[in-house]
């Protein structure tokens, strides 16, 4: 049965290109049990994925036009899929490392995805040392956001070993179940009431949606607060410009109960410590090259407005844009304006109908998307200079085939115009952040996962924080593939790098390298 893509989903369709795919991703590192190798384990995976051959939604979809002929795309299901396509097996070169496995995610995270195929691909990795591998996933946005794809990750992994080791394949499982899908054909007569209620409703709150976004468009032209950041208010910067195919990818992971100690002592919430760390790394990396803006950057928050009942895929989420004050030299000053950018960001969004999100979304994002579509992206000014999110994820252990899940690092898309996404996601007490850029466009980006570190650091040092990691209980039992920024702080902490060429020495933690030449 043919299913509508709805517009938001169908945008990211659109606008996909050679250059720009429009794929997310995430990089999943699990440690083998005790009394098993690493070759056993996996030889007992592959086999039971090679012979899972029942697919669910989003998993069996694919395009009804793989050439986007259609004014309305949809999906239909595929009666056969090749999964030795879809699922590939691939091992790292020795020594297995950060940097082995940083290199190998980029060059996959570069591929496009074939329209003629259901647009998803699982990627199995070993020879990662200590005893681990690697689970490198990638679907089309169109099929899933964020939110969406945590409460997947919560579907298709166990929260014990045991449990984990009944579970399906993760393409068996999806967001819609057998029968939930089978009662929907029973019962298509509603499921066409409840659309055209839905599109009543929908007409209804254009207006609220409508004066949403003359508010902004007012504010932008006549400012009346600096700290209400408008679409178009960033100025063009490095990393602003368009894209080439290849990625580069960097990581870093923090305790959370390490972020959350700043934030309670700076009276803020953990979104914002996140979001001053990020700012001031992208100062610092911008001062360096000698190309920081006069004006300062903002940032596209994702906001998700899905159901906490919501299991299904597709896009439910809305932006805000927040001003990053990367022109503030005082950490504390610039995280008090953050914060106060962020609240009344909110606050527009929050005073509209939940009914009115949706239609404020869309025409928020259609100059965006105009832009790409007619591939003007990134040679005009951006909509805003950067996307930044932060994605809840599961608090306790998670579990795949009996291996524990270490870490999880989500990998994003970078459309023309901006050539830097970062995200964050929060597992078992970790907070692991992961920025996706563009080869080209942003050599060296390890040093900004290094430099939110630093940046950590230094607000710590201003507000009195003193952290100190647990070692009674360890994150991982194994070596962890990204080292953890949580050892002792040095006693004096770096000052930001002054406005010249880089020079400055790269800080102790070591993210995940991406190839470099």
């Amino acid at each position: 049965m043919a299913r509508n893509i709805p517009l938001l989903d169908a945008s990211w369709l659109y606008v996909e290109s050679k250059e720009a795919p429009m794929h997310v991703g995430s990089m999943a590192i699990f440690a083998v049990p005790e009394g098993e190798t690493t070759q056993q384990a996996i030889g007992r995976i592959v086999q039971l994925l090679r012979n899972s051959v029942e697919f669910a939604p989003p998993f069996n979809y694919r395009l009804s036009s793989p050439r986007l002929l259609t004014l309305m795309p949809k999906w239909i299901e595929a009666d056969k899929i090749d999964l030795d396509y879809h699922f590939r097996h691939s091992a790292l070169p020795a020594p297995g490392g950060e940097r082995e496995l940083g290199t190998l995610i980029s060059r996959l995270h570069s591929h496009p995805l074939d329209f003629r195929k259901p647009l998803w691909e699982m990627h199995l990795i070993e020879g990662l040392y200590g005893n681990r591998f690697a689970l490198y996933t990638k679907m089309h946005h169109s099929l899933m956001d964020g939110v969406g794809g945590m409460r997947l990750m919560e579907r298709i992994f166990g929260k014990s070993a045991k449990e984990s080791m009944t579970l399906p394949a993760p393409w068996s499982v999806g967001t819609i179940s057998r029968k939930k899908k089978s009662n929907e054909q029973q019962h298509f007569a509603d499921q066409a009431r409840e659309a055209w209620e839905a599109a009543k409703l929908s007409g209804q709150s254009l207006p609220a949606a409508g004066r949403a976004l003359m508010d902004l468009m007012r504010e932008a032209v006549k400012p009346t607060d600096p700290a209400l950041a408008t679409p178009f208010s960033g100025p063009k910067s490095i990393v602003n410009k368009r894209v080439g195919g290849a990625r580069r990818l960097a990581t870093q992971t923090y305790p959370l109960e390490r972020i959350r100690a700043v934030a309670e002592a700076a009276k803020v919430s953990v979104n914002d410590i996140f979001l001053a760390i990020c700012s001031s790394s992208i100062r610092r990396y911008l001062l360096e090259r000698d190309a920081l803006p006069s004006e300062s950057l903002t940032a596209g928050l994702p906001v998700s407005v899905r159901p906490a009942d919501d299991l299904d895929g597709g896009n439910a989420i809305s932006f805000i844009i927040a001003n990053l004050y990367t022109t503030e030299s005082d950490p504390l000053t610039r995280l008090k304006e953050i914060r106060r950018s962020t609240q009344l960001a909110k606050a527009n969004l929050q005073a509209m109908p939940k009914e009115a999100i949706n239609n404020y979304t869309i025409m928020l994002m259609a100059p965006m998307m105009l832009q790409l579509v007619s591939g003007l992206g990134g040679l005009t000014r951006p909509i805003f200079n950067t996307v930044i999110s932060n994605v809840p994820g599961p608090s306790r252990d998670l579990y795949f085939s009996g291996c524990r899940l270490e870490q999880f690092y989500p990998i994003s898309l970078i459309p023309h115009g901006q050539a830097l996404n970062i995200t964050v996601v929060s597992y078992s007490g970790q907070f692991n952040v992961a920025f996706t850029g563009d080869h080209d466009a942003l050599p060296s980006m390890q040093r900004l996962s290094v430099y939110t570190g630093e940046a950590l650091e230094e607000l710590e040092a201003a507000l009195g924080v003193k952290w100190e990691s647990k070692k009674a209980e360890p994150v991982a039992t194994n070596k962890p593939a990204v080292k953890t920024a949580t050892e002792k702080r040095p006693a004096a902490v770096k000052k930001p790098v002054a406005r010249k060429p880089a020079t400055a020495k790269v800080g102790a933690g070591k993210p995940v390298k991406a190839a470099e030449d």
